[in-house]
């Protein structure tokens, strides 16, 4: 039925809106906790907010996004377990 389907759409859309923006919150934290020198609660704040936007790159099927967050948490993870 064509209602179900918007349903669908909807949710989907909710989804991706808070997943999106509860990633920005995080890494907005995690920039603030830079400044603060708060590490490593920083990094895992990043950790939490690279993850997001990967999630949001595979919903939106977005291989750019996901391609940036993947490299971002290699990168990150590499860092995390050389020091």
């Amino acid at each position: 039925m064509p209602s179900e389907t918007i349903t669908i759409e909807s949710s989907r859309e909710r989804l991706v809106f808070l997943v999106k923006w509860g990633a920005s919150a995080v890494q907005i934290m995690g920039y603030t906790a830079t400044g603060f020198g708060w590490t490593p609660w920083n990094l895992y704040l990043f950790l939490v907010g690279v993850l997001g936007w990967f999630a949001v790159g595979a919903l939106w099927n977005d291989k750019a996004l996901m391609l940036v967050h993947l490299v971002a948490l290699g990168a990150m993870i590499a860092g995390m377990t050389s020091n």
